[in-house]
């Protein structure tokens, strides 16, 4: 496997939120991929003393040794699991129940010399490229089904945040796992993977830069550094020219990309 991972802060003012990790087995048989997209909570109490990006490490760092250690779980009972992990650090200090308790989008790949596991779980996204170059985003679309005027508006957002009807993340119970996108494809398959935050898949989501194929032709040429360096770019221009494509000029924006060992 040749992984490599990019990621920048939205503001020098605030810690970068994402996290991301590759790991090989012991076996060198097949690797796993993980990327999480901490939720920037509003200004006010979220129940919770820790910060966000402590919530991603823990997570992160849970999702990493469980999909890499334990072949024999599927991914929805590894996230499962590191959902609980992370919940029994800090509940003994922190209120799990309360809807802005830390909380973060998920992307696993899992792969060995048969199949390519894969869980998304909230916006972002898992591209995967097949030998012929093309490329199958998957995604999960429920937080883009949400109206604009509804995620204006904190509290309406809220009574839509880990229910039916609304979207999904990672945050204190382990029953959302059974809510993520999930599938598996033939190892044969697949030659090569990338993950993405929103911040990063918004050359492509936000601003229409190209489509996923040349997004991937992006990651592959000029590494996730590059298709970072493209994303601010365009901020930028769109910042200076008066635009309002989104509340925020800038995200914390990741990248992971992986080229499996040929079969």
């Amino acid at each position: 496997m040749r992984s490599d991972v990019a990621t920048l802060p939205g503001s020098p003012e605030r810690p970068n939120e994402d996290w991301a990790a590759a790991a090989l087995p012991a076996s060198g048989a097949g690797g796993t991929v993980i990327l999480l997209d901490g939720v920037t909570p509003p200004a006010g109490d979220d129940g919770c003393v820790h910060s966000v990006p402590w919530f991603t490490a823990r997570l992160g760092g849970a999702l990493t040794e469980l999909s890499a250690s334990r072949p024999d779980m599927p991914l929805p009972e590894i996230l499962s699991a590191a959902i609980r992990r992370t919940a029994e650090a800090h509940r003994d200090t922190c209120d799990l129940s309360h809807v802005r308790t830390p909380q973060a989008t998920v992307v696993l790949a899992r792969w060995d010399e048969t199949s390519v596991e894969h869980l998304v779980l909230s916006d972002s996204a898992l591209l995967l490229e097949a030998p012929g170059g093309s490329v199958r985003a998957v995604l999960d679309d429920r937080l883009d089904r949400v109206p604009d005027e509804i995620l204006r508006s904190l509290e309406a957002t809220d009574r839509l945040r880990n229910r039916e009807g609304g979207f999904f993340t990672a945050a204190a119970d382990p029953s959302v796992a059974a809510r993520a996108v999930t599938g598996t494809t033939p190892r044969a398959e697949v030659r090569a993977l990338a993950a993405l935050t929103d911040g990063a898949s918004r050359w492509v989501d936000l601003f229409g830069a190209g489509d996923w194929t040349e997004c991937f032709g992006v990651l592959r040429t000029e590494g996730p550094s590059g298709l970072l360096r493209r994303v601010r770019a365009l901020e930028t221009a769109d910042a200076e020219a008066g635009g309002v494509r989104r509340w925020k000029t800038h995200d914390d924006a990741t990248a992971a990309y992986a080229e499996l060992r040929d079969l």
